[in-house]
């Protein structure tokens, strides 16, 4: 142990060394300790720092209580502020603390040569605080962040506006249908700000129903994240947001903390360390699903840059952070990147999340969605989700359109708590599973979009005990909404390669829409017929026809 110190610190030397010329710029570092020892908590007594809701998160997926759930020892704390820093963050997964040496430039040595401190890593250029006036020139600056089955029949749950397309796509609003909305499920969002989402009519239900948890700024501790960046109230938006024959979330009913992690103005690493300590506070206080619109591969200072074989889960901060909230029993949901060809940033490198990649509103792959594979070859993206014009909050009032990885990601994101509040007896990696399971590409994703475009009702199927790979014959899975008003979404299992026609007739027997599509062998199709905006309110019958298979269905037109 002491030979491996020795080796690292020497290292460490060396490093500060090269920074002595600039040490006024390279502000920011992150400090590494060596253990816990002498902590005053324990991991017998988990409530002196966890909440009731994190304690039984765990104990519902038998999850036990570790030492990297210690905080991080107070005593080192002190001694490393006393070298007169200023205190940042601290995250207890990666038992390290971010500090700020501006005006101590010595202050390295002397933590350098504490006993308990085994590494330090410099953090990025401190970021420069902008006027308020200037900060929307800055958002989203070169980031990434932005047996039988019965068919399920449902009535529309909301008036979703334009805003149905991205919940239909995924199912959504099917689950709202049977009633599950996100009530008493908890969302964390990790993001970069929450501009007037404390005033927004969008988000007047969640204010009055008492579903804003809280905030907290791990950026600039005690800034107002509702004074900042615009892209996490739009993100909140496409789960949260209640403008009725506008938007609808997908988690309508969820309760939210709004977590700020992200300096858009700038890019540094630090900021990964900022979504650590989010991710952990996340879980602290009982979160369940964590959702980030966030991706970090090329930093300010080119010499911090990623590499695609680094993407393997286990080098960049995020990633290792997510696994870990992965690893507590939260669902993790990220957005893939916005990188087009290039490929996926973390934390979406991250093992045991979903990362999420865009379509556009027909289910085509979206052209700024990040490829994959990760470098260690699991299969990213995950799933995709509308990312192409969404629907989103917008900043002056009403909706405007959208692009970015950054909301197919909480548009899946806020469906999957709806799927989990559906079956609170599963543990999150069920939930994860199901929801890969349920997807068009499952038995044969890529690299462009996964395992493909989800299907909620079919996971909640999926998690009722259903399995697909035991079909030996076509089926209809899902038609819905039923009523209809302008769409109607169909999940078809395909035995074998073929082409099926749908067909809608008037109850006269008039064929009034007609559509194909192609399929592939034991596979998972969705299907939206849209070309009926202009039938009149009644009743219609629907034939789905396959190789070897005629199914019909009675559908009523609002």
């Amino acid at each position: 142990m002491t030979k491996v110190r020795h080796s690292y610190l020497l290292c460490t030397f060396l490093f500060l060394s090269t920074l002595s010329f600039n040490a006024q710029n390279k502000a920011e570092f992150m400090i590494r300790f060596s253990d816990k020892n002498g902590s005053p908590y324990s991991i017998a007594n988990p409530s002196a720092f966890l909440s009731a809701r994190s304690i039984n998160r765990r104990a519902k997926q038998n999850i036990p209580i570790k030492e990297d759930d210690l905080p991080v020892n107070q005593s080192y704390i002190d001694s490393i502020i006393k070298t007169g820093v200023k205190l940042l963050n601290r995250s207890k997964w990666l038992n390290a603390v971010s500090i700020d040496t501006t005006g101590f430039p010595t202050a390295l040595s002397k933590i350098i040569s504490y006993p308990f401190v085994i590494g330090i890593k410099p953090l990025g250029i401190k970021p420069i605080s902008l006027p308020d006036a200037q900060r929307s020139k800055t958002e989203g600056r070169n980031k990434n962040k932005f047996g039988t089955l019965t068919t399920i029949s449902t009535s529309p749950a909301y008036n979703y506006g334009g805003s149905l397309n991205q919940a239909s796509m995924i199912g959504a609003d099917c689950l709202h249908s049977l009633g599950y909305r996100g009530e008493g499920m908890v969302i964390a969002i990790i993001d970069a700000g929450f501009y007037k989402a404390d005033s927004l009519q969008a988000f007047d239900s969640l204010r009055t129903n008492g579903q804003l948890l809280g905030t907290f700024d791990f950026a600039n501790h005690g800034n107002n994240i509702y004074n900042e960046m615009s892209h996490g109230m739009m993100v909140l938006s496409t789960m949260g947001g209640n403008l009725p024959g506008q938007l609808i979330g997908t988690a309508p009913k969820a309760k939210y903390w709004l977590l700020r992690s992200e300096v858009a103005a700038t890019e540094n690493i630090i900021e990964e360390f900022n979504w650590a300590s989010a991710a952990e506070f996340a879980d602290s206080v009982g979160a369940d699903v964590i959702n980030s619109s966030l991706g970090y591969l090329t930093f300010d200072d080119p010499s911090q840059n990623q590499t695609y074989a680094d993407m393997n889960g286990k080098v960049a901060l995020s990633s290792i952070a997510a696994t870990v909230a992965a690893r507590k029993g939260m669902v993790v949901v990220v957005s893939a990147g916005n990188s087009g060809p290039g490929t996926i940033g973390s934390p979406a490198d991250a093992d045991s999340i979903l990362a999420i990649g865009a379509v556009d509103e027909n289910g085509a792959l979206a052209g700024f969605s990040s490829h994959g594979p990760s470098y260690d070859k699991r299969v990213k993206p995950n799933t995709m989700a509308q990312g192409q014009h969404s629907v989103v909050a917008s900043a002056g009032g009403g909706i405007t359109l959208a692009n970015g990885t950054s909301f197919a990601s909480p548009i899946t994101a806020g469906a999957v708590t709806c799927l989990w509040q559906a079956n609170p007896n599963k543990t999150n990696m069920q939930i994860l599973d199901a929801v890969q399971k349920s997807a068009g590409q499952y038995t044969n994703p890529d690299s462009l979009m996964g395992y493909g475009i989800p299907n909620m009702c079919v996971a909640n199927m999926v998690l009722g005990g259903q399995d697909f790979s035991s079909f030996q014959n076509d089926l209809v899975l899902a038609t819905y909404p039923n009523p209809f008003d302008n769409i109607i979404h169909l999940t078809f299992y395909s035995s074998q390669v073929q082409s099926i026609t749908f067909c809608m007739f008037d109850m006269c027997g008039r064929l009034v829409s007609e559509n194909n599509m192609r399929v592939n062998t034991n596979s998972l199709n969705y299907f939206t017929i849209n070309d009926i905006e202009q039938l009149a309110k009644g009743m219609y019958v629907l034939r789905v026809s396959s190789t070897y298979n005629n199914f019909y269905y009675k559908l009523i037109k609002n």
